[in-house]
C-alpha cells in the first residue's frame, strides 16, 4: 500500500504530486489496468506474439535504407 505523510509548510498540491510520482513508480496502476479483465494463456500468447512481429516489421523497416 502506498502513503505518503504530509511534512511541514507543504502544501496539499505537492503532496498529491508526491503520492502519484509514488504510485506511477510502484506500478499500481498498470497492474490494475491489465488484470481489469479476465484474459486466457492462449489469449495472451496470441497477443504477445502479434506485438513481437509488429515489433520486428519496424525493426526491418527502419533498416531498408542502412
Amino acid at each position: 500500500m502506498t502513503s505518503v505523510v504530509l511534512r511541514p509548510n507543504e502544501s496539499q498540491d505537492q503532496l498529491l504530486k508526491r503520492f502519484r510520482k509514488k504510485v506511477v513508480k510502484s506500478g499500481i496502476l498498470s497492474t490494475v489496468r491489465r488484470k481489469r479483465w479476465f484474459i486466457s494463456k492462449s489469449e495472451l500468447r496470441r497477443v504477445e506474439k502479434k506485438k513481437a512481429v509488429r515489433r520486428l516489421k519496424r525493426r526491418q523497416v527502419g533498416r531498408i535504407g542502412d
